[in-house]
């Protein structure tokens, strides 16, 4: 039986008094009751905004569209709402319109790097495929804020197939990253005829999925959806969560379907001015994420789209909470701090020095305590001259997998199913004497 909050139980009857009988966890009940106007988030959270500030919100309202889950606006402190960190990712500010001059509509070109619909194709071996322009609720801190509620941005199955065929025409692609939007939004068929084209292509040796949905709506992911993607092995999913109030009761049981699935978790959070830059509220989140089987992945600088100057934050408060957690937690809690460059030059990451000097065969290293340490470099080393002439290489470049079914040595003696009785080695007087012969 579902436990709810006294948050959940207010809005709940707030919205319907039979909710808590039957609808609440019912992903698409909470789809249908999405709140997108002002009127209502002030009804649900009984709260009242100033007429000044009224003014503002619909201003803003009217540019990038409101739209947050029941659940996701239950997760609110309504007598701190402005502090609030589930608050501000959800709800609009008059601080949207700011536009600096160094904002970008398509900070990522994205676009430019569009060689057909829906595909974007900037690193060798992998693509982003954006196969939806639906999310559950509409993040503030949107990277992608230029097409959220854009019809005209919708992908259509004819632009889905394009993309379908671009990477399978591209044998160089093994890695597809689905993202929108959020993928997991889409009904189940389509989704799982979408990952059954991808699995058909030889070359393509995993398929990644971005998606909020385990934050904001985690009642989408239903026992039904888990089949569907547990069919299409290799496949990991990429979740978004930004601080450790996030990841509720109802978000852990998502994310354990997912990882009892046997799907591989990750998570990419964006550093957010007034939400989670805080190096205690970023250690709980790790924390909490690991706690549930969840890899933090990538911690990103906030974007250069236009509308979030109010999120960003220096680089330096990036660099101080990852000398927080390197060190001070499990390396496989410090996620990789990145800024996704702008012009489409990728994800560079950023990390503290901890490498202080160097000489001929020897650097001098820090800790994170402060420790300075030398570790010593060899004396004598031979780097290999690489001219590209693979045949001719010493190097052992068998790159395929080892053949286990081969036992050599005293293994193949020992075996079942290796007649062979006797090891001599080659190159011995003996053997050479009786070729001679």
């Amino acid at each position: 039986m579902h436990v709810y909050s006294s948050n959940q139980q207010k809005i709940a009857e707030r919205i319907d008094p039979e909710t808590l009988k039957s609808n609440w966890k019912d992903w698409e009940w909470q789809i249908g009751h999405s709140i997108r106007d002002i009127d209502t988030v002030e009804r649900l959270l009984g709260i009242q905004f100033p007429a000044d500030r009224r003014e503002e919100l619909e201003e803003t309202i009217a540019r990038f569209p409101l739209c947050i889950t029941p659940y996701y606006l239950s997760l609110i402190e309504a007598g701190d709402y402005d502090n609030d960190p589930v608050f501000m990712q959800a709800f609009p500010s008059i601080s949207e319109l700011i536009v600096e001059e160094y904002d970008l509509p398509d900070p990522l070109a994205e676009d430019a790097d569009s060689p057909v619909p829906c595909i974007t194709h900037r690193y060798p071996d992998r693509v982003l495929f954006l196969v939806s322009n639906i999310c559950a609720m509409y993040c503030r801190h949107c990277t992608r804020k230029r097409k959220v509620g854009d019809i005209d941005s919708i992908p259509d199955v004819a632009d889905i197939k394009k993309g379908i065929a671009y990477i399978a025409d591209h044998p160089q692609v093994r890695d597809v990253l689905l993202s929108g939007g959020d993928p997991l939004m889409l009904p189940d068929d389509y989704l799982d005829w979408i990952l059954s084209e991808l699995s058909a292509i030889e070359h393509v040796e995993v398929v990644r999925i971005g998606s909020r949905v385990p934050v904001v709506l985690p009642y989408r992911i239903t026992d039904e959806l888990v089949a569907i993607l547990k069919k299409h092995h290799p496949l990991y999913i990429n979740t978004h969560f930004n601080h450790p109030r996030e990841i509720t009761a109802s978000s852990r049981e998502a994310l354990k379907k997912l990882a009892d699935a046997g799907i591989p978790l990750g998570n990419q959070t964006v550093l957010l001015a007034g939400v989670n830059d805080c190096p205690r509220i970023m250690k709980s989140l790790v924390h909490k994420l690991v706690h549930n089987r969840v890899r933090p992945y990538y911690l990103y600088q906030c974007d250069l789209s236009e509308g979030l100057a109010h999120f960003r934050t220096p680089v330096g408060k990036g660099i101080e909470i990852i000398e927080s957690l390197i060190g001070h937690t499990s390396g496989f809690a410090v996620p990789t701090y990145v800024i996704d460059a702008p012009g489409g030059a990728g994800k560079i990451p950023i990390m503290p020095n901890y490498l202080i000097s160097w000489s001929t065969n020897k650097v001098v290293l820090r800790n994170y305590e402060g420790v300075i340490s030398t570790y010593r470099e060899p004396d004598c080393y031979r780097n290999v001259f690489c001219d590209r002439n693979c045949e001719a290489c010493t190097l052992q470049l068998k790159l395929d997998d080892a053949d286990e079914s081969e036992a050599v040595g005293i293994g193949k003696l020992l075996c079942d199913y290796d007649e062979t009785i006797l090891l001599v080695p080659q190159n011995t007087d003996r053997v050479d004497r009786r070729d001679d012969d």
